[in-house]
């Protein structure tokens, strides 16, 4: 009796100092790694959204927007909580990388790893997962979310506990409101696998019923009030974020560029720290001792592999940069767990323990000391300035971009002559740039009409919603009484895009500022 009041006290002292040691590294090292550069277009892409929202502007009513607000909202909290500046942008993904982080050694520790192998697996989680980027942005968001599902899923089906069959509709959700895939995949797998559960229990429990459906209503409820509260257009929602998107992903799966080097030589490491986990999960399929526990774990094994091919899928339908290798240390933990139950090789073991050490320094060097994710990989670090040289609410961004980047200095100091001659111009105005921090700079209430401009998230011409972005461009700018529109930054499509869409250069004076800042005066052009 002593003993185990003793090893009790040492297991939850343990768990303690471990989530402790978790939370300070995954929050400081994402901080840490953001600091180290900057592409404008990825780094700030929700840093002005979240700041108009604290305006009054909202998505899909006030600007043009394609992907999930879900995290337009959340930064807005941030900015709310802890002010309008860098580090605070930075904190909201610290805390989505420390919330992976310690909900992955909760259910590491939950599937039967032992404590210091949860410990460092989820280390390697967090050195991998959002440091890779580093600020708040869409893919990571929806994927992490997703792997949570997962997680509650698996957690739910083991420990019988209604809150985690709960929660799995609430994280698909987030995952649906920060992107649009890879959730309704992860959906469709929830459901034919909840199916299966079951199945092999021989009767439907109505307490996971009730848990799933409640889930499911508070989702609805959040979204509900969500549109009611900010009196967003349902049809609006329906053009910007279902109907062009899916016009777009009809092309790109029609596109879907299949080879060797796509599908393998990309994420050979996670197929080689998934091998042991399916041998594994092979042996547990052949065991002849079916009792429930071990057709749960046979199912979150199983689960867990399609999710993984899930996920692949949906990393070759986005064709950006690849985010998808803090997977490599999750697979390796599940791959340990399951090899010490049902595949006892040591060899394998050491494989998987192999694998994890060379991909997380591997991937760490690319992806975090050499910030390959937002363009960096080529640049030289140490040339950066600092960032609150531009502004004070840039401080701790060691700034050098894609764009300048044997010259930051000269990128800041066109930044900072474009900051100070925008202080002075007191007309209603809209600013049109991949630098998504000037609206918060000199705290323009006015959002521009789209959140950002690129070839996706312009309509081109042929597409159907054409119309109805053209619409919607004008009747903001008619609205808040738009007098000039600026345009900040080396991408030439913004300005293309609006001397096409406009077709009125009669009435359009233009102004070259300097290399970075153009000016459209529209003041006598009637729309």
């Amino acid at each position: 009796m002593k003993k185990n009041f003793i090893y009790n006290i040492f297991f939850r002292k343990k768990i303690q100092i471990h989530v402790t040691i978790l939370v300070i590294f995954s929050i400081f090292f994402n901080q840490y790694i953001a600091n180290k550069g900057a592409f404008p277009i990825d780094s700030f892409l929700i840093f002005d959204a979240a700041f108009n929202i604290i305006y009054g502007n909202h998505p899909f009513k006030d600007y043009w927007l394609i992907t999930g607000p879900f995290l337009d909202y959340l930064q807005s909290f941030f900015f709310m909580a802890f002010g309008v500046s860098w580090q605070s942008y930075v904190f909201h993904a610290s805390t989505i990388n420390m919330i992976l982080t310690i909900f992955s050694y909760y259910f590491f520790i939950s599937i039967g790893l032992k404590k210091n192998l949860s410990f460092l697996y989820s280390l390697g989680i967090a050195i991998l997962a959002y440091p890779s980027i580093g600020t708040p942005f869409i893919d990571h968001h929806s994927v992490i979310f997703c792997i949570l599902a997962v997680f509650s899923m698996s957690m739910a089906i083991l420990s019988k506990k209604n809150f985690f069959w709960f929660l799995i509709p609430v994280l698909l959700t987030l995952s649906f409101f920060s992107k649009q895939i890879p959730s309704p995949y992860f959906s469709v797998l929830f459901a034919i696998f909840i199916i299966i559960f079951f199945f092999i229990e021989k009767k439907v429990d109505k307490n996971i019923i009730i848990s799933l459906f409640i889930g499911i209503f508070f989702s609805l409820f959040l979204v509900s009030s969500f549109f009611f509260v900010n009196e967003i257009p349902l049809k609006n929602f329906l053009v910007q974020y279902i109907y062009y998107p899916l016009s777009l992903g009809n092309e790109r799966i029609n596109k879907l560029d299949v080879d060797y080097k796509n599908l393998i030589g990309q994420f050979k490491f996670i197929y080689l720290a998934a091998i042991p986990l399916i041998i594994s999960t092979y042996f547990l399929v052949k065991s002849k001792k079916k009792n429930n526990n071990l057709k749960n774990e046979l199912i979150i094994s199983i689960l867990f592999l399609f999710s993984i091919i899930i996920l692949i899928y949906c990393q070759l339908l986005t064709k950006n940069q690849i985010l998808i290798y803090f997977l490599i240390p999750v697979t390796a933990a599940y791959s340990h767990c399951y090899v010490l139950k049902y595949f006892n090789k040591k060899y394998l073991v050491y494989m998987i323990l192999a694998i994890f050490v060379f991909t997380t320094i591997k991937y760490h060097i690319r992806f975090n000391e050499n910030r390959k994710f937002i363009e960096l990989a080529d640049v030289d670090l140490s040339l950066s300035v600092k960032a609150k040289l531009l502004d004070k609410r840039l401080k701790g961004l060691n700034w050098i971009t894609p764009h300048f980047p044997k010259e930051p200095s000269k990128e800041i100091n066109l930044l900072l002559e474009t900051k100070n001659i925008l202080l002075n111009k007191s007309e209603e105005k809209i600013i049109i740039t991949d630098y998504q921090f000037f609206n918060s700079l000199i705290n323009n209430k006015f959002a521009s009409p789209n959140k950002w401009y690129d070839d996706l998230s312009i309509p081109d011409k042929e597409n159907t919603y054409y119309k109805d972005y053209k619409k919607f461009f004008f009747d903001r700018i008619k609205k808040d009484r738009i007098k000039s529109i600026f345009f900040i930054g080396k991408n030439k499509i913004e300005m293309y895009f609006f001397q096409e869409l406009i077709n009125k250069n009669d009435c359009i004076v233009l102004s070259k500022i300097n290399e970075l800042f153009l000016e459209y005066n529209i003041s006598k052009c009637e729309f």
